[in-house]
């Protein structure tokens, strides 16, 4: 597969593509899909529409790489949180995470519950192209903890950050929870069949740099080393967004470092590679342009010309991008136009 070969420093014909979100409502045929199964968390759970929905981008855009269609909140969801998706909200926890009680109360083995998504990767991984790679995935425990604790998206993370600051161990011990169940849900999506893995890190920014490195990268630190030390073979893709000026002190066992918008193409060249393939970063509302595509994947490959380099956005696309412009994104990057 040339995007898992790409991952291994592999250089090939071109560089592989996918895209952040792929698989949702700029696509018609998602829409299509999700209507016939309600809502969100149904079709998260139906591991034949799931399936569907994860297979269509490879269908329609032709990317590289199928990404399995779920969310990284189904995680707390079957440790035992009451999880909600409200239309213009987004995703709500009833009862939000606030002392030890509630932490013990969740369910370490909640990983079993999760047969849903491995269905989904199967029957997915059955149908894709021997040549597509498939991503199994799962978010970072600071970004999980957030909602849990938050009870939804937040501005200001202020919830979590009280705790973070007047209640460290507490913050701690739910981040070990988290990540001992991520280390367990990541370990039995390969054996589902992912051939890569990818971990979200999408609130990194909403911390200070000591912060960051305390609550949020030790543990995808650990949870890396867990992953390659009893699966070297599958390549690990970490994406922490908005910390450029962290970069220095980034380091782990992984393989691909998710380089997002905001951050210069040219400084993540210059403090990770060739340490690690850079994945990235075409500003997603460049997708609305045909000319601001052209130009901004010409600077994107010019830049990492002669290094392996898997092309994405510098994070998900939006779900207003024309079809036919995702589509010459995904040609242009694989130099087929």
């Amino acid at each position: 597969m040339i995007f898992v070969d790409t991952c291994f420093k592999k250089q090939s014909e071109y560089k592989p593509v996918w895209m952040m979100r792929q698989a949702g409502r700029y696509l018609p045929e998602y829409m299509e899909v999700r209507k016939s199964v309600g809502d969100f968390l149904s079709l998260c759970k139906d591991y034949k529409k799931a399936s569907e929905v994860s297979l269509q981008p490879v269908e329609i855009l032709d990317v590289d790489a199928a990404i399995i269609f779920s969310d990284i909140l189904v995680v707390p969801l079957e440790m035992g949180m009451d999880l909600k998706f409200i239309k213009g909200q987004g995703p709500v926890f009833e009862n939000p995470i606030s002392s030890l009680e509630d932490i013990k109360a969740l369910n370490e083995n909640c990983f079993k519950n999760l047969s849903y998504v491995y269905d989904a990767l199967s029957l997915t991984r059955e149908k894709l192209s021997k040549d597509k790679a498939l991503i199994g995935f799962c978010g970072s425990a600071w970004t999980i903890a957030t909602y849990m604790i938050e009870g939804m998206g937040s501005k200001n993370y202020a919830k979590c950050k009280k705790m973070l600051y007047t209640n460290p161990e507490l913050l701690h011990a739910l981040l070990e929870k988290i990540n001992s169940v991520l280390k367990l849900y990541l370990e039995q999506q390969i054996k589902a069949g992912a051939n890569v893995l990818q971990i979200f890190d999408s609130w990194a920014s909403a911390l200070e740099k000591e912060a960051f490195f305390d609550f949020s990268f030790k543990y995808i630190k650990d949870l890396s080393s867990y992953i390659k030390s009893k699966y070297p073979h599958i390549p690990l893709i970490i994406f922490p967004k908005g910390i450029s000026a962290f970069l220095d002190d980034i380091d782990g066992d992984f393989d691909v470092f998710g380089v997002d918008w905001s951050t210069p193409l040219e400084l993540a060249k210059e403090k990770l590679s060739p340490k690690y393939v850079l994945q990235g970063n075409l500003e997603p509302c460049r997708l609305y342009s045909k000319e601001a595509i052209r130009i901004g994947v010409e600077n994107i490959l010019k830049e990492l010309k002669n290094l392996p380099h898997i092309v994405n956005l510098g994070h998900g696309i939006l779900p207003d991008i024309p079809v036919e412009n995702a589509k010459y994104f995904v040609k242009l990057a694989q130099g087929k136009l």
